[in-house]
């Protein structure tokens, strides 16, 4: 199973009233380490998906804020393949800070799509293949 890192330094539009990552966001930069993950590992961009007119959904999300991020910090988004089925696929990720703290963890569900149909499809093998058969 192939691990993805996605480096991330956090912005002011990222910060809320209390001076820290707002929780919304942190659904944001997760997404941005999935499709580095598509990229680097089923050598899929968004656009690949869209010219083969395939698409993933996300249909459940998991999260546990652990650690506050603060402007400036610079994060890293580790994203890996947890679980394969025959639409569907899970992720885990996790956000990690400067000092390898975790500043929050996630499972993420997702389903692949035909854009046309709008319904479920198997996962095609350039995904498929970086799961570790169960």
């Amino acid at each position: 199973m192939v691990q993805t890192v996605k480096n991330i330094t956090v912005s002011e539009k990222d910060i809320d009233g209390l001076n820290h990552v707002n929780n919304s966001v942190y659904l944001n930069y997760l997404e941005h380490g999935r499709e580095a993950w598509y990229i680097e590992n089923a050598g899929y961009s968004y656009d690949d998906f869209h010219k083969a007119n395939l698409g993933t959904a996300v249909l459940r999300i998991d999260i546990l804020y652990k650690k506050e991020a603060l402007l400036h910090d610079k994060l890293r988004v580790m994203t890996r393949p947890k679980k394969l089925g025959n639409t569907s696929f899970v992720f885990e990720q996790k956000i990690l800070n400067e000092k390898d703290e975790e500043v929050c963890v996630a499972t993420v569900s997702k389903v692949m799509i035909d854009f046309t149909t709008r319904k479920s499809r198997p996962v095609i093998e350039e995904i498929a293949r970086n799961f570790k058969k169960n």
